[in-house]
């Protein structure tokens, strides 16, 4: 395996013919992407038999799992099954389907209302996604633990009849569970390599090779700038994740003004312009999966930028650039991120595109945290993004020059005039609220997910444990948040076995495709943590299983894939 400092730069994405051209190595299956989607799908493809190429744009394998917690929900997964948790079938395909299509969502109907596509694709999860779970962990790639407290982000909705235990995790994450991505990664790579997979770093995909309407191969570019090309007997299998980092892509299609989130910096969209040249039916490109972010770290393009997956302190409060207070702090992370987007008509603006979080010294000693992405960090972590100060004058004062830096990036957002007027009112509110234990206005506190979402604090004599009156006196610390997108959800159509379909809803022969570079049929819908992982694990296994039943192409040249 080679590393590389920098990915080559996009081409043209124009499919170019089987023909004489120098073949750098043919395999049965070239996976594309070696992230969360695309190394399961490799070891799937290999453990079938199949001789696996693996090509990765960036320096290494992992993509954006690498900074994951990777919680992957897996529905009826075993460990639930030896618990005595029963995860119904029926019942997990009501509650998936309420949530992401609620306006058509008909339990009366076959297929509760959703389109036939959107249907399958969620049995095709509920069925492969414990066999796809144990089938990695008996091959030693990724062993884990059960999380049976972990709840879903909907546990009250009436369709959940299993709101916990679907939630698995690397076995040697910390007991935080933060680093569960990293280990999850560093297993999975280091099994695909002792298996066989032929794992090759620094290739950037920019085409496919065809032949007639077939796809046989892919063309990558190495850093050198040097066009390589690799034939797949059987199938191309891609995992290149969505179209984070691709300005024009974002604006084109997204309906909401989210900024460049946490995915990896290497998320440009590849195949929605290499798939679109072979034809590829696009759908859902207008989601997103959401979670509020640093805006100075998405705009400085921080590598290490993660979500704000948790925020944690009961002292703390977020308001908006009026200094007024217009959401429940303890949502789970994609539905607060969607408070960022509420449009005023009357001004014709954003009004709350930036809110500041605001926390007391209370919060700091005791919610400080390094892990999911929580504003609140140690002193001793990069506090570049932290503004802090003595009173709330003064931290009025330093969050103005603070966000005027950022005028260009944000419509020209600035503070009001009457900002701290208008939060030291805020904030007396809340603590009127903490006191009883009744959030009246945004009812923080109210269901599981919240209080798993709350993060350490500290010792609270009152009724609501998300709650806790800030301080008269300071100091006070402050940070930026909007909202961003973790990755986006939408892309080529594929079938429940990972085959893309064209315009005709037939199949591309040989093009595959799995994880967030494929259109979820999640829609706007974000179900639990996990709940990105743990389908796309069992639609890998699926597409694995789909791509090794393809006839083995008999014009490709024969040369072996080197390790």
């Amino acid at each position: 395996m080679t590393t590389h400092q920098h990915p080559p730069a996009r081409q043209s994405a124009t499919p170019v013919p089987l023909d004489s051209a120098p073949v750098e190595a043919s395999a049965d299956v070239i996976v594309v992407g070696a992230g969360g989607g695309g190394l399961p799908a490799a070891l799937f493809s290999r453990w079938l038999g199949d001789e696996v190429i693996l090509l990765e744009k960036a320096e290494q394998a992992g993509g954006t799992a690498r900074k994951a917690a990777f919680w992957y929900w897996i529905p009826g997964n075993e460990a639930m099954r030896k618990a005595g948790i029963d995860d119904p079938r029926e019942d997990f395909l009501r509650y998936v389907s309420r949530l992401s299509r609620p306006t058509d969502y008909d339990p009366q109907s076959p297929t509760l209302g959703l389109d036939a596509w959107s249907f399958h694709q969620f049995e095709a999860i509920y069925d492969s996604a414990s066999t796809a779970a144990e089938t990695l962990r008996e091959h030693g790639a990724l062993p884990y633990r059960h999380v049976e407290q972990a709840c879903d982000y909907w546990a009250e909705l009436p369709e959940n009849a299993a709101p916990r235990g679907r939630v698995l995790i690397h076995e040697q994450a910390a007991s935080s569970m933060a680093d569960g991505g990293l280990r999850s990664v560093e297993s999975m790579t280091r099994t695909a390599l002792a298996d066989g997979v032929s794992l090759r770093t620094g290739h950037r995909v920019q085409r496919l090779v065809v032949d007639g309407t077939r796809v046989v191969g892919v063309e990558s570019t190495d850093p050198d700038g040097d066009t390589l090309r690799f034939l797949a007997r059987k199938a191309v299998v891609f995992a290149t994740g969505g179209f984070t980092h691709d300005a024009e892509l974002r604006k084109n299609y997204l309906s909401l003004p989210l900024y460049p989130g946490c995915g990896a910096r290497t998320n440009e969209g590849d195949f929605v312009r290499i798939a679109g040249w072979a034809g590829a039916q696009l759908r859902n490109m207008n989601y997103a999966w959401m979670c509020p972010i640093s805006l100075e770290g998405s705009i400085a393009g921080d590598p290490a930028l993660t979500g704000v997956f948790s925020h944690g302190g009961d002292s703390m409060i977020m308001v908006n650039s009026a200094g007024r207070r217009v959401v429940n702090e303890k949502l789970q992370y994609n539905e607060l991120a969607q408070e960022f987007f509420r449009w005023d008509s009357v001004t014709a603006n954003y009004p709350n595109r930036v809110l500041v979080s605001v926390w007391d010294q209370r919060a700091q000693e005791h919610s400080a945290s390094g892990d999911y992405g929580n504003p609140i960090v140690p002193a001793e972590a990069d506090r570049r993004y932290v503004i802090q100060a003595d009173s709330l004058a003064e931290l009025a004062d330093r969050v103005r020059e603070r966000l005027a830096r950022y005028s260009s990036h944000t419509g020209g957002l600035e503070l009001a005039d009457d900002f701290q007027e208008n939060l030291a009112a805020a904030i007396d509110r809340f603590n009127e609220f903490a006191r009883r234990g009744a959030d009246d206005d945004y009812a923080r506190g109210t269901t599981a997910v919240q209080f798993q979402f709350n993060g350490a604090v500290g010792p609270n004599p009152y009724p609501n444990a998300t709650m806790h009156p800030i301080s008269a006196e300071g100091p006070y610390y402050a940070a930026l948040l909007t909202g961003g997108t973790l990755d986006t959800k939408g892309g080529p159509k594929a079938t429940p076995d990972g085959q893309i379909l064209d315009d005709t809803d037939s199949p591309i022969p040989g093009l595959y495709g799995v994880g967030n570079c494929v259109a979820s049929a999640s829609a706007g819908s974000y179900w639990a943590g996990g709940a990105t992982l743990g389908p796309i694990i069992a639609l890998a296994h699926r597409a694995a299983h789909a791509a090794h039943q393809e006839p083995a192409h008999d014009r490709l040249t024969t040369a072996p894939a080197s390790a």
